[in-house]
This record gives C-alpha cells, sequence and structure tokens, in this order.
C-alpha cells in the first residue's frame, strides 16, 4: 500500500474517483461506475489521511469546481472554463503537503493534464446533456388529438393503433376490431382513447 502514499498517485484515484462519479450522474443504472467511483475515492481517501493536506489547495479546488459549474451554465463561457482549468490545477498540485507550501507535492504537468483533459470532457458532456434536457419534443402530443389512424388490434380497455406513422398504445369506451379506422379523442400520458370513426361521423 506504500505506493498510494505517493502524492502523484494518491491524485490520479482522487482525480479518476471524481471523474467516475460524475460519469455515474451522467448516466446512472449500470453500477459499475459507481463501484468503481467508491474504490477510487476509498484508495484516495486512505492516502488522504496519510499524507497531509493543504486545507487552502481544497478551496481552491472547490472555487475550481464552481467555475466548472458557471462555464457550463453560462452559456459555454470559455473565459470561465479556463479559469476553471487554472484553479483545478494549482489546487491539484498543491493538495498533498510535503515540504514548504509553496512547492507542489503533485507533479504539474501531470495535474495540467488530467485537471484539463477531465474539465474540457466534463464540459462537452455536460452541455450536451443541458442541451437535450432543454430541448423540446421531436413529437406535439396535442397535435396527436383529432388523427385519424387504423386499429392495430382489437381495442377496448388496451389495444393498440397506427397514428401519425407510428404504434400506440391505445384504450376506447367501447370495443373497437382490429383494422378500423379510428379517431383520436383524447390523450392520457402516452395511451390514446381513440372511437371508431364510422360512429363520429354518423
Amino acid at each position: 500500500m506504500d505506493i498510494l502514499l505517493d502524492p502523484n498517485v494518491a491524485y490520479l484515484f482522487l482525480a479518476g474517483g471524481v471523474l467516475l462519479a460524475l460519469l455515474a450522474v451522467l448516466a446512472p443504472g449500470s453500477g459499475i461506475l459507481e463501484i468503481s467511483a467508491l474504490i477510487a475515492l476509498v484508495l484516495a481517501g486512505y492516502a488522504a489521511l496519510q499524507i497531509p493536506i493543504n486545507y487552502w489547495a481544497l478551496v481552491v479546488l472547490f472555487l475550481g469546481v464552481v467555475a466548472f459549474i458557471l462555464s457550463v451554465r453560462q452559456s459555454k463561457s470559455l473565459i470561465l472554463l479556463g479559469v476553471s482549468i487554472a484553479l483545478l490545477v494549482i489546487g491539484s498540485a498543491f493538495l498533498f503537503a510535503e515540504g514548504p507550501w509553496w512547492q507542489p507535492a503533485v507533479n504539474p504537468f501531470l495535474a495540467l493534464v488530467v485537471s484539463g483533459l477531465s474539465a474540457g470532457f466534463f464540459w462537452i458532456a455536460a452541455t450536451k446533456y443541458l442541451e437535450a434536457e432543454r430541448k423540446r419534443p421531436v413529437h406535439d402530443l396535442k397535435s396527436l388529438i383529432g388523427q385519424i389512424g387504423e386499429a392495430k388490434s382489437d381495442i377496448y380497455s388496451d389495444g393498440s393503433v397506427q397514428v401519425a406513422g407510428e404504434l400506440w398504445s391505445a384504450r376506447s369506451t367501447e370495443p373497437i376490431s382490429d383494422g378500423s379506422v379510428v379517431r383520436v379523442v383524447k390523450r392520457e400520458g402516452f395511451v390514446l382513447i381513440v372511437e371508431p370513426l364510422e360512429e363520429h361521423q354518423s
């Protein structure tokens, strides 16, 4: 375990743990990312308990994370992104205290590469995620009301119908046979309420 007490190795585990944790937030569910992040952070935590820490560097790292979040949310600000990378590099390089306070324990080049690549990756990933979150649905579900479709199964308490070129779950207040022409009269979530077109026209 002595290798974990090398500040450069401890820094890599810390950066890797944070990276995996953020990936797990963006793509939850598999469990692999969560477990890997936990292992990396536990190893980094073990090293942090053995190696003295510059608490001012923790503050700088925190400010770097804040600047990164702002760079993502404020229209992809490259200036804030640059500031966040600079703060992350400085905070990372001086996080572990070995020797004088002004002498970085982590190799500055290593901190620059890891922080720069991580910040750049998450800037792209987070902006894409926010764009997808804000994007309007491709289908205007309200426009389905009144459209004509075809029953693809017998419909009553449940069934399926082809409307606007897509297959939808459907219900009706009365039995509708497979192949009948129907009209959408209502929508309940992603279930369409339909009626026979012939009855509507009579």
